[in-house]
């Protein structure tokens, strides 16, 4: 078992040789490594500047945006039923959701390349083995709900393909779209159903791309705020190495040790404002897009809930699960980011609380503008670090129970429909 893992592990670094890895540095790959492997084998890393890799990547691009003209066109021509309207909404709008979301990033591509290269900061410190665990820590987290949205999506992807073979319609295709010719005969039936499966599998990993990429900075910017935490609560400790032989009366009054302190402050205020800064570019890009994906989030929960209704298990064991494995990759993504989006508010405030556990009234503020420095980031954590969708709707964990009770109540008055 062991030498097949590491077969495949050797066949996955063959397939995904991207340059995003060659030219990061070692956080930045631990964080993002999973992300620019699949963005690179989708065809949508920007990095790459071979015309081997531009020309597969334009072939990419292009098929995909037939796949959603060809879903949009079946969707124009098809007489309108509420299952026929559920099925075409729950595809098209989570891609074109994404596309949004494409777009924003790639308009913003240098802003991202700085936001994942934030660690490189001089002033980003895990040199104690705390805060090497707390690196390691996020990263296994971050790691952990990459691994577990791509399985999701590919069980998801995985079910879409079988779904045609075992329903009751001939010659039916995995998605519904509408081509310019009849392939109802054997031949160009398998043809058009490999050819289909192949587009659709790229638009998907498309789609979760894009999904990684917000859930990848927000882990990353919340390592940073967790780390910072965790220097200002033992600033301190930190500056009293090499003092410990002095008694604490008069390592305060120590020159030296007053300069390292002074110092020691003035690089992580630097520090906390870089990773404020950094957060607010994050917020501006993605206000937009995440408010699209609650509207987008809530018009699936509603419709794949009602096909979940509509389709009995017993009836259809495969359709019922795939728009399980559907609704359950739709809820744990938003769940994922309006979580972070929390934990980020949460982190800045808890970093006030460090700096007022940090030992100052110990002595440490009789030196020179420490205790007026120690005030402003006091003033500055307590100031809430909202992360919205279109500034009117806060991304938090409250905020998506909402949203799961709205499409509820829109689920609750469709099934009324149906039943009259």
């Amino acid at each position: 078992m062991i030498p097949r893992m590491g077969f495949l592990h050797q066949v996955w670094m063959k397939l995904t040789p991207t340059k995003a890895l060659q030219r990061c540095q070692r956080e930045e790959a631990r964080f993002f490594e999973y992300m620019y492997r699949v963005t690179y084998l989708a065809g949508m890393s920007s990095a790459e500047d071979s015309f081997t890799y531009s020309l597969y990547s334009t072939t990419v691009k292009f098929l995909l945006m037939c796949l959603v003209f060809t879903e949009l066109w079946h969707f124009m021509s098809t007489q309108w039923t509420i299952d026929t309207i559920t099925d075409s909404v729950n595809i098209t709008l989570i891609q074109l959701g994404a596309l949004y979301k494409y777009i924003k990033k790639f308009r913003n591509q240098q802003v991202f390349i700085q936001l994942a290269s934030s660690m490189n900061s001089t002033n980003f410190d895990v040199s104690t083995k705390k805060r090497k665990d707390l690196l390691e820590y996020w990263v296994k987290r971050n790691e952990f709900h990459v691994k577990l949205m791509l399985a999701l999506g590919t069980c998801t992807i995985i079910a879409w393909y079988i779904y045609p073979l075992v329903d009751d319609l001939e010659y039916n295709l995995c998605v519904s779209i509408r081509l310019p010719f009849t392939y109802r005969t054997p031949l160009l039936y398998a043809v058009t159903y490999i050819s289909v499966i192949i587009v659709f599998s790229y638009i998907s990993y498309f789609v979760m791309i894009n999904d990684l990429t917000i859930q990848a900075h927000l882990m990353h910017l919340l390592c940073q705020f967790s780390v910072l935490r965790h220097c200002f609560r033992y600033i301190i400790e930190d500056c009293k190495t090499g003092f410990n032989h002095l008694p604490e009366s008069q390592m305060y009054t120590n020159e030296t040790f007053r300069q390292r302190c002074k110092k020691r402050l003035g690089d992580l205020i630097q520090q906390h404002k870089f990773i404020l800064n950094n957060t607010a570019a994050l917020r501006d890009i993605l206000s937009a897009p995440m408010l699209g994906q609650l509207a987008v989030s809530t018009t699936l929960i509603c419709s794949i809930g009602y096909q979940l209704v509509a389709t009995s298990a017993s009836v259809n064991i495969t359709k019922w699960l795939m728009s399980l494995l559907y609704l359950g990759y739709n809820m744990f993504g938003l769940y994922i980011v309006c979580r972070c989006c929390e934990e980020i508010k949460i982190q800045n405030l808890a970093i006030g609380d460090a700096v007022y556990f940090s030992g100052w009234e110990r002595g440490i503020t009789n030196i020179p503008g420490f205790r007026s420095s120690i005030l402003l980031i006091l003033a500055r954590c307590n100031k809430p670090l909202v992360l919205s969708a279109g500034g009117m709707y806060e991304l938090s964990l409250k905020a998506y129970a909402a949203m799961v009770k709205t499409s509820y109540s829109a689920l609750t008055v469709l099934l009324r429909f149906r039943h009259n």
